[in-house]
């Protein structure tokens, strides 16, 4: 429990409370309000002395822990290249919660993460939402599942390029994306049939199509790797085709083509942009990309891409979204509760709600100020940091 807090809700009323508690049980927020509303404080209270508290942040798309910190071929496993369609690869299979960026994440109030495969394949796997304390990933899992990873792009075509191996053309991408969803839809409307009907036979399993099962049931999105704006408009054509959700990643051009994504609803991950333009498709890349996003309607969330911008650095990309013309409260709501909304896993993290899990971190000042950090971070309701 925590007391004397000047805290921010970042729910869809944008709620402060200037001096509050928030009560939990069993790692879920039970009560929030005014001091002077709290009947009783347990002695073990956590008087935050009138510092603020925030949601914990979360980070839509990250490889923490497949890109493991100082560690070369041993440590990297976030690309299996040896085939382009591997969507039953699964990121929490590789991911090494012991990687000291783990800890590196809580320490900047960072409570729950996306980690996904890497963007060499046109299909990569499974990303799952994970909290970001613990040792044994099984335990820190959110929602796995949470999102199938599909790349567009230089990424796969130059990967494949080098090994003298199609795809090697943004057709050949696209073309094979395709072939694999016409599969997976036919492999879904045969398992329905014999569900509903047990004198249909089932097809024979198949890992690769059984992941993507969700994806064609709409019960998760594809997050698309798509950096330019032709590549971001294959992503939205090949989701209108497949009835699939999509949410683009990257989306370095979306903001030449707002109007556009406004139009079709899409959200985006919007990020990095505090690192180099290391290829030709970033050489439109900005800071102010997000907040051109956000302020045209599109729902628009900052992200790291760790290791590609350190993942502690998550609230000086938002600090410098701002400078760059991003409207200061989108910022913060877009490392919380709008990462989480896109993501699937609102009902649990990114506001200070009842029912949703106790992840909050209390700081003593402005959020983006760089000379401010977390004094203390809380997952589930307990003290972590």
């Amino acid at each position: 429990m925590i007391i004397n807090a000047e805290i921010y809700t970042m729910d869809e009323s944008g709620k402060v409370i200037k001096n509050g508690y928030i009560k939990d049980v069993d790692g879920k927020i039970t009560e929030i309000g005014e001091m002077c509303e709290l009947d009783d404080c347990p002695l073990d209270a956590f008087d935050a002395k009138g510092a603020r508290v925030y949601p914990g942040m979360v980070d839509a798309h990250t490889h923490l822990g497949l890109f493991e910190e100082g560690i070369a071929f041993e440590g990297d496993d976030g690309n299996e290249d040896t085939d382009p369609v591997t969507p039953h690869m699964r990121a929490i299979d590789g991911s090494n919660p012991m990687d000291g960026y783990f800890r590196q994440a809580l320490e900047a109030g960072i409570t729950t993460v996306l980690i996904s495969p890497g963007s060499t394949n046109p299909i990569a796997g499974e990303i799952a939402a994970v909290k970001t304390y613990g040792k044994r990933i099984d335990k820190m899992i959110l929602k796995a599942p949470a999102a199938i990873k599909m790349s567009l792009g230089e990424n796969p075509k130059s990967t494949y390029n080098d090994k003298d191996q199609s795809p090697v053309t943004r057709m050949a991408v696209a073309a094979l994306i395709r072939e694999t969803l016409a599969r997976a839809k036919k492999y879904a409307d045969e398992k329905d049939a014999a569900d509903n009907d047990s004198s249909l036979d089932p097809p024979e399993y198949d890992m690769k199509y059984e992941s993507l099962y969700p994806v064609m049931r709409r019960k998760i999105p594809v997050h698309f790797h798509a950096h330019r704006a032709d590549d971001i408009f294959t992503a939205l054509r090949i989701s209108s085709e497949f009835n699939i959700k999509c949410v683009i990643v990257h989306g370095t051009e979306g903001h030449l083509i707002a109007g556009d994504l406004a139009e079709d609803g899409i959200g985006v991950l919007s990020g990095p942009f505090m690192t180099d333009r290391s290829k030709p498709e970033l050489k439109n890349m900005t800071a102010a990309s997000p907040g051109l996003l956000s302020s045209a309607g599109i729902k628009t969330a900052i992200i790291t891409d760790h290791p590609e911008t350190p993942i502690n650095y998550l609230s000086l990309c938002a600090a410098v979204a701002v400078r760059e013309g991003m409207e200061k409260n989108m910022a913060i709501r877009a490392v919380t509760v709008v990462p989480a909304e896109i993501c699937g896993i609102a009902d649990k993290v990114g506001s200070l709600e009842i029912g949703k899990d106790a992840d909050y971190y209390i700081i003593d000042g402005d959020p983006l100020d760089i000379m401010n950090k977390p004094s203390a971070v809380f997952i589930n309701g307990r003290k972590v940091i």
